[in-house]
């Protein structure tokens, strides 16, 4: 068996029918997209087997972005597990057959508590899309294996459909880049999301006079050691920077560099960032400009130049 071709065609049989999936959509979606936002409760994925598994993933993706949400397997809530249910609660029921025994054994008990139930089932005729108050069709022509057996294009279905869902969602809550790091404050983007410049920055300013000369500003900006070294006026004013980049074109560019000052090759249009600012803004700032160092300034003090911030400060701090 040539397993590159067989791969292929798995990947274009799956990608075939999730497309005649995509084109049943309909007006339910909007009618079950409003329910969950307006309900009052948390959403109740459930299934069983290889559904429940992609029920696991489609509660924990509605928990991570904003849409309270748990898992409970259908076998399991016949035994107890039903008491994580609640009447302001809405009951996602995953089901391919929409026949399963388990699966069908917990809707009456559910609709005892008044909870509204929404089917994600291949077969729009089964007895669960008929007890259901909504039902979305996941419903595919054929499984990628031969035999047609293993849950395969049906399950890939299932997980869309909850993608689908998961996302009108968070652009239903306006759900922020900031929102998602609240939920993933393990990770590096949650880390950056939640991390201000204050906390990674340093409060070490290199700093040069307009009438310094080279060799001494090439002293500042290795003794300092961050690349960079802001240039002030007589008055204490800062007016611009220079950076390891300017000298290596100042020293390109001119012939005789020992006589040059500060004024005569630094930048006036340097980038800063306030203090309070998230570290992630600082990033998108940096590869905006294709910069590696920003200007940190003290909003409350009238922008005045309070540190640097290096992207080696960003990604030393706390393995960001």
């Amino acid at each position: 068996m040539d397993c590159i071709a067989r791969s292929k065609e798995v990947f274009r049989l799956e990608m075939s029918e999730i497309a005649k999936v995509a084109d049943r959509i309909d007006e339910r979606i909007n009618q079950v997209v409003d329910l969950i936002f307006h309900a009052k409760g948390k959403v109740v994925i459930t299934g069983i087997g290889k559904t429940g598994i992609i029920g696991h993933k489609i509660a924990s993706t509605l928990a991570s972005t904003g849409t309270q949400s748990i898992f409970m397997n259908a076998a399991e809530a016949l035994h107890g597990d039903l008491g994580m249910v609640s009447p302001a609660d809405v009951v996602v029921v995953i089901s391919n057959s929409g026949e399963s025994t388990e699966i069908l054994n917990i809707i009456d008990p559910v609709k005892k508590m008044g909870c509204p139930i929404v089917a994600i089932t291949g077969n729009i005729k089964s007895s669960l899309a008929q007890k259901a108050d909504f039902c979305l069709d996941i419903g595919i022509e054929k499984e990628a294996s031969k035999i047609g057996l293993a849950p395969t294009t049906s399950t890939t279905a299932a997980l869309v459909m909850g993608d689908a869902l998961a996302v009108c969602l968070m652009e239903k809550r306006n759900f922020r880049p900031e929102n998602f790091a609240l939920y993933h404050p393990g990770g590096a983007l949650g880390r950056r999301m939640l991390t201000k410049v204050k906390d990674c920055m340093t409060d070490v300013v290199p700093m040069v006079f307009e009438t310094t000369l080279f060799k001494d500003i090439v002293c500042e900006v290795s003794i300092k050691k961050l690349g960079v070294t802001m240039v002030s006026n007589a008055k204490g004013v800062v007016t611009g920077i220079i950076t390891d980049g300017d000298i290596r074109r100042a020293v390109q560019k001119h012939d005789e560099f020992h006589s040059l000052t500060a004024a005569d090759f630094m930048s006036t249009n340097f980038k800063t960032i306030a203090a309070d600012d998230m570290v992630n803004d600082a990033l998108e700032l940096m590869d905006l400009y294709k910069i590696t160092t920003l200007a940190v300034v003290d909003k409350t003090k009238n922008n005045n130049i309070i540190g640097i911030l290096h992207i080696h400060n960003i990604y030393g701090f706390r393995n960001l």
